[in-house]
C-alpha cells in the first residue's frame, strides 16, 4: 500500500541564499512500512519528511499522505494524520511528564483506550516501560535531560495515535542500549498496528538491523528505495557519502563534509608516503 505520493514536487527554502531547490519536479511513491531514511546531511531527508507530513508546503506540485494533502488540513486533522518529532525539540511548559502523556493519550486518536502490542495490558503502561520514563513521570518538562526529552517525545508520538509517524533523528542523546530497545519496539508497533513509520538516523548499523525498507538519499537528490540488502550496498553507500565504506562504519555521525575532509587527508598522506 502506497502511503506517500509526491507529484511533480519542487521546493526551495524562502531564505535560501543560493536559491537552489531541495527538490525539483520530483515524483514518486513510498509504501507504508518501517522505513529508514539514510544519507549524508544536506541531501533532503528532513525536507522530505516535512513535505510528506504537511509541515512544509511545496513551491510547486503536491504531496499526498494516505490520499490527503496534509498541508491543507487544520492543525488537529494534520496531527492525527501525521505525528512529527525531531532532534533538539524542547518543552517550554512547566507541566509534569505524566500529565502531558496522560493528556495526549486521552485526547488523541486513542481516547485513552488502546491495547499494548506485546500483551493485553494498556498501551500507556507499556510505552512508559519501554522508553524507561517511569522515573521522570513526576518531573517537570523543563527539568529533563536531552536523552529524557527524546524518550518522552517517542512516548508522545505513540500515545497520540497518529495514522503515520515521522521521526527526524529521534534517538539523539540516548544510550546505545536504549536506541536498540526503542527501535525494536517502534518496528514492532509499526508492524502490529499497521502504522507507517519514517525515521532518519545516522547510525547505519541500526538501519541494517531494524529497517523494513530503506530510502537512500544522494547529494544530487537521486534516491533509491528497497530492502536493506537491495539499497545499502557498498557501491551505493560510497556514492552517497563520497568516502570508502570502511570509513562509514567507524564514522557514522560525521557530516559528509567532515568525512570528505578525512578522506582527502588520508589520500594526501598516502601520496606523501609514496
Amino acid at each position: 500500500m502506497d502511503c506517500i505520493t509526491f507529484d511533480n514536487v519542487s521546493f526551495t527554502y524562502p531564505d535560501s541564499e543560493t536559491g537552489t531547490p531541495v527538490f525539483s519536479h520530483f515524483s514518486g511513491t513510498i509504501p507504508a512500512a518501517f522505513t529508514s531514511l539514510v544519507g549524508p546531511n544536506g541531501t533532503g531527508k528532513t525536507t522530505f519528511m516535512m513535505l510528506a507530513s504537511g509541515r512544509l508546503t511545496p513551491t510547486e506540485g503536491c504531496c499526498m499522505l494516505f490520499g490527503k494533502n496534509p498541508a491543507l488540513l487544520a492543525e488537529e486533522q494534520k496531527n492525527l494524520l501525521a505525528s512529527v518529532i525531531y532532534q533538539n525539540m524542547e518543552f517550554e511548559s512547566q507541566q509534569k511528564v505524566e500529565e502531558l502523556l496522560s493528556y495526549v493519550y486521552t485526547n488523541g486518536a486513542y481516547k485513552g483506550k488502546a491495547k499494548s502490542v506485546r500483551s493485553s495490558a494498556d498501551l500507556f503502561s507499556e510505552v512508559i516501560d519501554v522508553f524507561e520514563i517511569e522515573k521522570v513521570l513526576g518531573h517537570g518538562l523543563t527539568q529533563l535531560s536531552k536523552g529524557e526529552i527524546q524518550r518522552v517525545l517517542l512516548a508522545f508520538s505513540i500515545l497520540y495515535g497518529s495514522a503515520s509517524l515521522f521521526m527526524d533523528e529521534p534517538l539523539f542523546a540516548m544510550e546505545a542500549r536504549q536506541k536498540k530497545s526503542a527501535l525494536a519496539y517502534l518496528r514492532e508497533f509499526s508492524e502490529s498496528t499497521k502504522t507507517p513509520l519514517y525515521i532518519s538516523m545516522h547510525e547505519l548499523e541500526l538501519t541494517r538491523e531494524f529497517a523494513s525498507q530503506v530510502l537512500l538519499f544522494y547529494p544530487n537528490r537521486d534516491m533509491d528505495l528497497g530492502t536493506v540488502e537491495e539499497v545499502m550496498t557498498k557501491e551505493a553507500l560510497e556514492k552517497a557519502y563520497g568516502v570508502p565504506e570502511s570509513m562509514l562504519s567507524h564514522s557514522e555521525t560525521m557530516t559528509r563534509e567532515e568525512l570528505q575532509q578525512t578522506a582527502d587527508a588520508i589520500l594526501q598522506m598516502n601520496r606523501t608516503k609514496s
